[in-house]
């Protein structure tokens, strides 16, 4: 087996290639269902935009026997500066069997090996998804140290909340910026893990800051001053 597939209870967490162009359309349609069941914004793409990462070696996708479980992809910003691990999508059905972390850690895997001097980031409203971040060794960011890549915040404009985003000058929105600078491994002399009960907590308190319900208090509360 392929040093980059790894398996648990029949689900297998692999590297796409053009046989996966198939499941291109059930990928589209589970992250748009997702979407709508959560309430917040997932930047939409296009099939091709998806086709393309497929066939570029950008794209882990998870699969029981030939039943689409979970998908993530790989971008690359700012000329190769920044890497984003974007996409990330698991079926209700395989939830909470620990297949967002697989997926999560090959992509981290393979976005180490491939640019091992890019900072990697994301853009997040799950608390799962921060802490299996966390785990990985990334941290909460403002806004303002993720890339300034015009490109990749003009991905935003499909989010539903992207007007959260050009009211508040792009500082900050539903969504919460989380990086690995590899740079912290190289003063460390090594990889310095976050110390996990310490950052789960700002995470935690983080996530509840950012909540629609409390953001939407504090919307409320500025309309009211005016």
């Amino acid at each position: 087996m392929n040093k980059l597939n790894t398996e648990n209870n029949d689900i297998i967490v692999q590297l796409a290639d053009t046989s996966h162009l198939p499941y291109v359309q059930t990928i589209l349609t589970t992250i748009e269902e997702a979407a709508k069941i959560r309430g917040t914004g997932i930047a939409k793409r296009s099939p091709e935009y998806i086709q393309q990462k497929i066939k570029e070696g950008k794209a882990i996708i998870a699969l029981k026997g030939d039943e689409f479980a979970g998908f993530c992809y790989i971008e690359t910003w700012g000329n190769k500066k920044f890497v984003a691990n974007s996409g990330l999508i698991v079926v209700d059905k395989f939830r909470g069997q620990g297949l967002a972390k697989r997926i999560k850690q090959k992509a981290f895997q393979i976005s180490r090996e491939r640019y091992p001097d890019a900072k990697i980031f994301g853009l997040t409203t799950g608390l799962a998804v921060m802490k299996i971040n966390s785990e990985l060794g990334y941290r909460p960011v403002t806004f303002s140290e993720l890339t300034n890549d015009e490109a990749f915040w003009k991905g935003c404009q499909s989010c539903v909340n992207y007007d959260i985003l050009q009211r508040t000058g792009r500082k900050h929105c539903l969504c919460t910026g989380m990086l690995y600078d590899p740079a912290w491994q190289e003063n460390n002399g090594s990889e310095k893990k976050p110390r996990k009960n310490k950052m789960w907590k700002l995470i935690q308190v983080m996530g509840e800051w950012m909540s629609p319900k409390i953001l939407l208090q504090k919307q409320q509360k500025e309309k009211e001053k005016k």
